[in-house]
């Protein structure tokens, strides 16, 4: 059966799957002539494929390529491979969009921990200009959460994914309509979704920027649902949570601008222009001008302080000198340098995004029982790929897992082992790559698989200064 074939997308050919879930995938997608990489999310077409869905597709498309805006990832063109051709390619709508070398904000995140008061106040004044955009072209994101909040090269935040989002102004007349839709998901949607009655749009994303800033400094969402069904929302309706940890750790100056971005009344909720004007946002920023590295630094200094970092970027030397994958240039920068997004593997220093990695003392083929008994043990549902019937030497034993975390939310991923030598002892490289759901759950599930009993004798750190 001959291997899945991927067309070139406007000059740029498909490299290598970076994520995806269901009926999309990820890429990394290089223009080799030009020395460019972008990333290329594949929407895939089947017999299954309804008009409807099409037309959302045409809908995103549409929306996304007309937003131009420091904050927002850049679209830049799109191909479609239909079903008359699944002979000689992949079927599917490809869209060719910036890419975030960055990686996920929130893969930077401590659980229950959050990122500093400052790096927040940096992040989530940048998500406001980029949302005081989106709502000027009449523009409602509708799914604002951390999985679509991306950094680029040098660090700056890019709002991502606009499937739900819908056009509510006209630019020209300023004339607006209200929406209908059900969509978004549960721990960041606002409370009027609840209701059958047609909803404001600008509100419903000023609520999920208040999740995301409460997320940001503490490291965990609010609630699992903004219902009755939620004990934690129905604390924070009556107001007894504000005593409660984590809340009662925020400072009074950031809480009250929780509280009015949370607000459960939405004729009530802050606007843009007033968030903007809150003297929490409208104080310059402490880090803004000390440079990428310094940024990378009060990034990760929580992932330091915790020791995430000695487990993610041991320093383990290598015996071997073969750089078999090119690190790029786009991806190789001060910042992600800083952030430490290059790992060394069996086939030399490579770009991964993903900080839920470890290495271990032993070869992948004892590694990965145990990997695999350890996440059943935490409820987590694991299927064994194939090995190919001709495996190189390079090859990758890969884990497919899911499952639901604690704030209800499915979560898909892979967890990849490959080997490597390390004072000529065949050891162990691990990545688990997310498709699907909420980082911090992710990183709490990456956390549990290096401290369990089976796998954590073998897991190696940095050592101790």
């Amino acid at each position: 059966m001959p291997s899945l074939r991927y067309p070139k997308v406007v000059g740029f050919e498909l490299t290598e799957q970076v994520g995806g879930g269901g009926f999309s995938r990820v890429f990394r997608a290089v223009n080799a002539d030009e020395r460019k990489v972008a990333a290329c999310k594949l929407v895939l077409t089947t017999a299954e494929t309804t008009e409807t869905s099409h037309k959302m597709l045409a809908k995103e498309m549409r929306i996304h390529s007309a937003l131009k805006h420091p904050n927002v990832l850049e679209f830049f063109n799109a191909i479609i491979v239909d079903l008359t051709n699944k002979h000689a390619y992949v079927p599917g709508t490809y869209m060719l969009i910036e890419f975030a070398a960055g990686g996920d904000l929130f893969d930077k995140i401590v659980p229950d921990l959050g990122i500093g008061e400052d790096v927040a106040h940096l992040y989530f004044t940048q998500l406001a200009a980029g949302m005081e955009y989106i709502h000027g072209q009449g523009v409602c994101h509708r799914d604002l959460k951390p999985e679509n909040l991306l950094l680029d090269a040098a660090g700056a935040l890019k709002i991502t994914d606009f499937g739900l989002s819908s056009v509510y102004k006209l630019k020209e007349t300023g004339k607006t309509r209200l929406l209908t839709e059900r969509c978004g998901s549960l721990p960041y949607v606002a409370p009027e979704l609840n209701s059958e009655s047609p909803y404001q749009a600008e509100p419903i994303d000023i609520w999920g920027m208040g999740v995301i800033l409460f997320t940001l400094l503490v490291g965990n969402t609010p609630w699992d649902e903004p219902t009755k069904k939620s004990p934690e929302f129905r604390r924070y309706v009556s107001g007894d949570i504000i005593r409660e940890a984590p809340w009662n750790r925020l400072g009074r100056e950031v809480l009250s601008l929780i509280l009015g971005l949370l607000d459960v009344e939405p004729a009530r909720r802050m606007t843009i222009p007033s968030i903007m004007q809150h003297p929490w946002c409208s104080r310059p920023s402490t880090i803004a001008s000390q440079g990428v590295t310094a940024l990378a630094d009060h990034l990760t200094q929580p992932m330091r302080a915790n020791g995430d970092y000695d487990i993610a970027a041991p320093d383990v030397p290598m015996d071997t000198d073969i750089d078999g994958d090119q690190v790029m240039s786009s991806a190789n920068t001060q910042f992600t340098q800083s952030l430490l997004l290059f790992s060394q593997t069996q086939n030399g220093r490579r770009y991964i995004p993903n900080l839920t990695r470890f290495y271990c003392s032993i070869p992948p083929h004892e590694l990965m029982p145990l990997i695999y008994e350890s996440l059943e043990g935490h409820g987590v549902t694991c299927k064994l790929k194939p090995l190919d019937e001709n495996p190189s030497t390079s090859e990758v034993l890969k884990l497919r897992i899911g499952g639901y975390d604690l704030r209800k939310e499915m979560f898909k991923g892979w967890v990849d082992v490959e080997k490597f030598t390390y004072n000529d002892i065949e050891c162990s490289f691990c990545v688990m790559q997310r498709d699907q759901g909420n980082p911090i759950s992710w990183k709490q599930l990456w956390r549990a698989l290096v401290q369990s009993p089976k796998v954590e004798p073998h897991v190696l750190r940095k050592p101790s200064s």
